[in-house]
């Protein structure tokens, strides 16, 4: 029985974050009723000639420093020619044999084993329109808005095996863009989509086997599903006696299926020449190191300046950093909490109570308040706690105010009254923990009094019975009494 290997690369279009559209001044803002925001360039009018957008530049050659890749110093801007109702012009602008951003890669983790991922090129382009297919009955509109929009074809070397090591790129891509800020990565608004071209080859074989193109998959779920049915649709064919035909398909997420869209052309059907209009794009060395100053940290730098400065273990520095605002946030909860760079073990007394442990921020950042906005379909840079309000909070379990549990408490009130503090919730609702040494342990005389077969049983080795202590007692003072003192007075009290 023949094992087969999956040979996927992925063709990636970010839409990069210029206000204006790359060879015209018209804007790129989402939303706009259709057709307002295609001027006579993007449309291609007689007479009209297109300007390059520096902005979109600058953008493609951050994304080419940030993956290690060759930048171009001279690109060219060429005319890929085809017919379709959304291309005004009847070609599109496009790079093909000199593109602004050559050879670079990307390292993913895939169940704990990391892997290089090539990157072929990145070339800048134009957007097409947009066919509207379910607002009209029997007829198709044409949206002509995001023609012209900048967009950076990101395209992978066939490298990945497997649907999953597939998502684990696209997903390192996207937080890539986004980190940058050359993107917003939104998916749902086109802003970041996917081709993937799969192709099967019995395991050991040199050769490639026959390719389809999977169009516009714009989610890290559908790009799973159509790469594994495609996968299942070609072994089947093969196996069964047919062979694998070199199209474009398309996933349907309904019925998850892949089905024909059109054969697959290649680069000479679309007649690709020069664009007569552009000149060619030279990028100096002075100019890349002027872009280069703009970079900011990357995601691997900063997860592993984590992991050393505040001594965090691994995935708690992968899960702050997969966002640059997330990771923002943390590091602002931190400053405010004056936790620095060493566990609270290792603070001076006199730190170590005015700070909070710096893990104690991350265990809540990934905690608690990630639960909160995933619950609210809210991203960081809209939480309602603040990084300021979080820290007052964090500060008043690390002096030990308010216990882990009534933090807890806390945190609620704060999501639901965004202009509050810790420290009023506290004081307004009697939360503030108890430590007063007389009255937590006249409660436990009583809880020991009132529990004499408990205690026997404690004193005769079931050690589980300690943990109905410690609950009566917090019970009995409202969870206010302090956890630490609970259990060094119940550990004196129930020896022998």
């Amino acid at each position: 029985m023949t094992t087969w290997e999956t040979v996927i690369g992925l063709e990636i279009h970010t839409q990069l974050s210029t206000h204006s559209k790359i060879f015209s001044g018209a804007s790129t803002a989402y939303g706009a009723d259709p057709n307002t925001q295609a001027c006579a360039v993007d449309l291609g009018f007689p007479g009209v000639l297109p300007v390059l957008n520096e902005a979109a530049v600058e953008k493609a050659v951050m994304f080419g420093l940030a993956i290690d890749a060759d930048i171009a110093p001279r690109s060219v801007f060429a005319r890929k020619n085809y017919f379709y109702p959304d291309l005004p012009k009847g070609y599109q602008i496009s790079q093909m044999d000199l593109p602004i951003v050559g050879n670079g890669h990307m390292d993913i983790e895939v169940d704990g084993e990391t892997k290089r991922i090539g990157i072929t090129r990145a070339h800048l382009e134009e957007d097409a329109g947009k066919s509207l297919h379910e607002t009209f009955h029997g007829m198709s509109g044409i949206d002509l808005n995001r023609a012209g929009t900048p967009l950076l074809e990101i395209v992978s070397e066939p490298d990945m095996r497997s649907a999953k090591e597939a998502v684990a790129y696209m997903r390192k891509l996207h937080e890539l863009v986004r980190y940058l800020g050359i993107c917003d990565g939104n998916m749902q608004e086109g802003s970041f989509r996917c081709d993937a071209n799969v192709s099967v080859r019995p395991l050991g074989q040199a050769e490639f086997g026959t390719r389809a193109e999977i169009k516009n998959i714009n989610s890290f779920k559908f790009v799973e599903k159509a790469i594994n049915h495609e996968v299942e649709r070609q072994i089947e064919l093969i196996e069964n006696g047919g062979k694998v035909v070199q199209e474009t398909r398309l996933y349907d997420a309904n019925k998850d299926e892949t089905r024909a869209m059109r054969s697959k052309e290649e680069a000479n059907d679309y007649r690709y020449f020069p664009d007569p209009d552009l000149l060619p794009v030279v990028i100096t060395e002075e100019f890349k190191a002027q872009v280069k100053t703009t970079l900011p940290e990357l995601p691997e730098a900063k997860k592993q300046r984590f992991k050393d400065q505040y001594q965090l273990d691994n995935e708690s520095a992968v899960i702050l950093t997969s966002s640059r605002p997330l990771a923002d946030y943390f590091e602002a909860v931190v400053a405010e909490c004056g936790a620095g760079s060493r566990p609270a073990a290792a603070l001076p007394p006199s730190l170590a109570v005015a700070g909070c442990e710096a893990k104690l921020c991350a265990n809540w950042v990934t905690g608690e308040l990630s639960a909160a906005l995933n619950k609210a379909d809210l991203e960081i840079t809209g939480s309602p706690v603040s990084a300021s309000q979080l820290a007052g909070l964090l500060a008043r379990i690390n002096d030990g105010t308010i216990s882990g549990k009534i933090a807890k408490q806390v945190f609620e009130e704060l999501w639901q009254t965004p202009d509050s503090t810790a420290d009023g919730i506290i004081e307004a609702k009697g939360l503030k923990q108890i430590t007063d040494t007389g009255a937590i342990e006249a409660v436990i005389d009583q809880i020991i009094a009132d529990n004499a077969k408990q205690v026997e049983q404690y004193q005769n080795g079931n050690d589980k019975v300690f943990g109905f202590f410690v609950g009566q007692v917090m019970k009995a003072m409202q969870g206010k009494a302090n956890p630490a003192e609970v259990n060094k007075m119940l550990l004196g009290k129930l020896k022998k």
